[in-house]
């Protein structure tokens, strides 16, 4: 990888690693790499190194890093306006909701900061419309195994991953898991308690996990005859990065709700809940609040992105690249079946599995200069910008080859 050289590159990981030590909850395994600014689909470290990035901060910057359309509106309206909390009128909100509605069959939005507070919202939403509005006293949500939803100990109550809720019992309750794509057990789960279910189009954290079509609309027939609310959490897989503008769009879904957050404001803290008319009937003032979400400068930086997306078809860009991607996955694969067991996702949302703990080969890859995420110990997760460069992927597949071809030698 090419190389920058910085005026002061005295910073070294071993000095960050040691100040990290003593200041901060450890609360993270860090990747061995200290980023010091980031360009593109680029990274570099304090020592000058570039990185391919294929990761985008966990499928963050759809847009890249440091675009200069963005940084123009981040300095525009911080001249202008910042904070000023949700108790005024503001029209950079608006003019972000009146974009994302356009995208979608939603009607109405909730603005927060993070993908778990997006989802803490539609379980508030979905609990509260069933009982107010609807007269019911239903307040279960149901959601799949392997499925992940935020960190609050409402949405790590809906997560499907026992590994992620050690040692933080006892958990809300209301919350029941059923198994990830067996539409039989869900049906049997459903009962006169339950408000919602919640699902992912694609598990992200599960392993790069796509539900089938058909699974979806039968779960939307079924929501609808039952009188249940169908919530996706499409904080992962939204705004354009599985080849639609959102996943659910890919099988026809019309959720009642869905959220999204991670690339809405391409780096800047940022999350959303849509809803339908009749569903945000559960909402009245004060009956949710956020004093940051929705504030002037990442609305504005948010509706940018949004203009961006379209105006570049970036969406449909990630379903080409993305097809591409998987066909070179695919070849890889044919060449060492005994290594890689599957490769899947959609658009540029990609998972390779291995046949064995991937620690190895993602530590491999991270020498060689790519960026990529191991999730489930043995599948490399990729969540590239959606302007990442064809040759960038061809790069990396053909890296990965050699790492796998060492591993062969030395397991023969």
């Amino acid at each position: 990888m090419k190389e920058v050289v910085f005026e002061n590159a005295m910073t070294t990981l071993a000095q960050l690693q040691e100040r990290e030590q003593r200041v901060l909850c450890r609360t993270y395994g860090r990747y061995p790499l200290s980023v010091a600014r980031a360009f593109g689909c680029r990274l570099v470290d304090h020592q000058g190194r570039e990185y391919v990035d294929l990761l985008s901060g966990i499928a963050v910057c759809n847009l890249g890093h440091s675009h200069a359309e963005l940084l123009d509106v981040i300095r525009e309206q911080a001249a202008r306006l910042i904070h000023v909390s949700n108790l005024f009128y503001q029209e950079e909100q608006l003019v972000l909701a009146e974009k994302l509605t356009a995208t979608c069959a939603c009607d109405r939005v909730f603005f927060c900061n993070s993908g778990a507070e997006a989802n803490e919202a539609a379980i508030k939403l979905a609990r509260r419309y069933m009982q107010i509005i609807r007269g019911k006293n239903a307040s279960e949500v149901i959601s799949l195994s392997g499925s992940f939803h935020g960190r609050t100990l409402a949405t790590l109550a809906a997560t499907g991953q026992d590994k992620v809720k050690e040692g933080f019992a006892p958990l809300p309750e209301g919350f029941t898991t059923v198994a990830f794509g067996d539409f039989g057990s869900l049906e049997q789960a459903v009962n006169e308690r339950t408000a919602a279910v919640l699902v992912e189009i694609i598990q992200g954290e599960g392993g790069v996990r796509p539900l089938d079509n058909a699974y979806l609309r039968m779960l939307q027939n079924f929501c609808a005859t039952r009188g249940v609310l169908l919530m996706v959490d499409e904080v992962q897989t939204g705004m354009g990065r599985c080849g639609t503008f959102w996943a659910h769009q890919h099988a026809g879904l019309r959720p009642d709700v869905f959220t999204t957050s991670k690339a809405l404001a391409n780096g800047l803290p940022m999350g959303a809940m849509l809803c339908t008319e009749e569903a945000a009937r559960g909402f009245v003032p004060g009956s949710h609040a956020t004093t940051f979400g929705g504030g002037a400068l990442t609305a504005s930086v948010a509706a940018k992105v949004v203009d961006i997306l379209q105006r570049d078809e970036l969406p449909q860009r990630a379903e080409r690249v993305g097809r591409m991607a998987l066909d070179l996955f695919t070849g890889l694969r044919a060449i060492f079946p005994d290594q890689i067991v599957a490769v899947r996702g959609r658009g540029l949302m990609l998972g390779i599995e291995l046949a064995f703990p991937g620690q190895e080969v993602w530590r491999a890859l991270l020498d060689a200069g790519y960026v990529v995420n191991l999730t489930q110990d043995r599948i490399l997760r990729l969540l590239p910008p959606l302007v990442i460069a064809e040759e960038d992927l061809r790069g990396f597949t053909q890296t990965l080859g050699e790492i796998l071809e060492r591993q062969e030698v030395k397991q023969s």
